[in-house]
């Protein structure tokens, strides 16, 4: 028996279900029984029957399978697999200076009367327990226009926030310096070398990217977003601006067009620590359960309850 028809067993043994984020490798993501990015997953998670969910991808998307699933096991297949931008708001030797901290976050509050404290769901349980809601790439426009505050900071992603707010410039959308390192490194210059090379290409990029990617693009959005709008695109050839792990959904849905992907190809190290072998240890042990400090569970699951309802 080989190994992926042994996850397949032991999963069906014990009534589990494996999640994986499009920037999991391929394998990965060939042998889930659920590919999404961050809102899909969390969705998903909250109404899963099963007992246990195996979830491929880092450490913050296992606690929000907690928060939104107290009652379930949550396996992370590599406990060391983690998001840099989602401690950003709270590391002190955090290379990146001048970041919101829980004190900043309180003095914002009693700067602005209305303030609603908006994270991205790449953040950690704690940040998450000092904010209102969180959102992701999909619904952080929707969710800030929906919301009654006039004053929104949001956290800790600076560019995925200038997004959101040229978007919706009703609102006073307050940055501060955190961004997702694999997005930020994306070079213009690249993305640019590839327009010229490739002048029928579309350029679809994330809202993670620095402004100058994003004025490059033709299409800017979610993960999700890219791989639709690529899929009912009558082109047939595509710049990408986000993690390569995409390109196994991209390639899955349009087997007949092209994709490029800048020469220095965006890669999240620490999802592709998650591997078949560290998947197949999880159901076989039952190691590597994620939680979430008791102290912090409830305001930061309300954030994500109130995603999901805003989002609607």
């Amino acid at each position: 028996m080989n190994i992926k028809d042994e996850i397949k067993a032991l999963k069906e043994q014990k009534n589990a279900v494996i999640l994986a984020h499009y920037y999991v490798a391929d394998e990965i993501q060939e042998i889930a029984d659920y590919v999404g990015d961050s809102f899909a997953l969390s969705k998903t998670a909250a109404t899963l029957p099963n007992p246990i969910i195996v979830y491929c991808g880092v450490s913050f998307m296992g606690e929000s399978g907690c928060l939104l699933s107290p009652e379930k096991k949550v396996l992370m297949p590599d406990a060391s697999a983690d998001c840099p931008m989602a401690h950003m708001v709270t590391k002190a030797d955090c290379p990146m200076a001048h970041m919101a901290d829980r004190e900043t976050i309180e003095r914002m509050r009693e700067t602005y009367e209305d303030l609603a404290v908006v994270c991205y769901i790449n953040s950690t349980a704690e940040i998450k327990s000092w904010s209102d809601v969180s959102v992701t790439s999909a619904n952080a426009v929707q969710i800030v226009r929906n919301l009654p505050n006039q004053n929104i900071l949001f956290i800790p992603d600076q560019n995925l926030g200038r997004f959101i707010a040229a978007q919706v410039p009703e609102k006073n959308i307050i940055l501060v310096n955190g961004y997702c390192p694999i997005h930020q490194n994306i070079s213009p210059a690249e993305v640019q070398e590839l327009k010229d090379a490739h002048p029928n290409a579309e350029v679809l990029v994330h809202p993670e990217c620095p402004e100058a990617v994003t004025r490059l693009a033709d299409y800017i959005g979610s993960t999700t977003g890219i791989i639709k709008h690529a899929t009912e695109s009558e082109k047939q050839e595509f710049i990408i601006g986000t993690e390569i792990g995409v390109l196994y959904e991209l390639k899955k849905r349009n087997p007949d067009k092209t994709f490029y992907f800048p020469k220095t190809a965006p890669t999240c190290r620490d999802m592709k620590l998650i591997t078949l072998e560290k998947v197949l240890h999880v159901l076989q042990t039952e190691e590597n359960q994620a939680s979430v400090d008791r102290a912090q569970a409830e305001a930061a699951g309300n954030t994500l309850t109130r995603m999901l309802e805003l989002s609607k």
